[in-house]
């Protein structure tokens, strides 16, 4: 499974992932969503592939001396198996330096990640 930085081309799979989440589901909120990601250059979107498929999707806010993960979906099909706790360690090692936060949205599945994480 590799971590791969959004691009514009993946537009259609990155709204259909993020469309899992509670509170982005209409069209507009993620259109709103996508157009933040495309712009504003602390917020960086990855997809998660493994094989030929996007099985997730992470978005994140940069700042100076952390990230706060905003969005985490993964496809319904693939929940289960540790895809998101997947996705919260390869940017892990992206970004080796910054502290990892959460929002209100994403903040129980960042705890269950960091618990797992903590138990291997």
């Amino acid at each position: 499974m590799i971590l791969l930085r959004y691009k514009k081309a993946h537009e259609k799979i990155a709204m259909g992932l993020l469309s899992y989440m509670p509170g982005e589901k209409s069209v507009k909120k993620l259109q709103e969503t996508m157009q933040q990601y495309e712009t504003d250059e602390q917020s960086q979107l990855f997809l998660l592939k493994d094989h030929d498929d996007y099985i997730g999707v992470i978005g994140i806010e940069l700042e100076d001396d952390a990230y706060t993960v905003k969005h985490l979906s993964v496809n319904p099909s693939y929940r289960g198996e540790g895809i998101g706790t997947a996705m919260v360690s390869k940017l892990h090692e992206l970004f080796p330096d910054l502290e990892c936060r959460s929002t209100e949205q994403t903040e129980r599945f960042m705890k269950k990640c960091m618990e797992k994480e903590g138990a291997d």
